[in-house]
């Protein structure tokens, strides 16, 4: 398997995990418990930035083009109703 294969795989189990925490903390009533699950989803957050960091430096992953001003004031303006 090659690095390149290997990180975005990486990438795609790190941001499932952190839509599953994402509900899980919605879910929980215990505040021990929840503020745990957010630091644990905090963390893999951290981790996941650093991750696409390297990826795109190396080439490995390429974002998507900037949104322009206009896209995000229409974007805006439609979640703001």
């Amino acid at each position: 398997m090659k690095d390149k294969d290997m990180v975005n795989d990486v990438l795609s189990m790190v941001k499932s995990s952190l839509l599953n925490y994402e509900r899980v903390i919605s879910e929980t009533s215990n505040p021990q418990l929840r503020q745990t699950i957010q630091q644990i989803r905090n963390s893999d957050e951290e981790f996941q930035y650093r991750l696409y960091q390297a990826a795109a430096q190396k080439g490995f992953y390429t974002p998507a083009q900037p949104a322009s001003m206009q896209d995000i004031q229409q974007i805006r303006s439609q979640i703001m109703v």
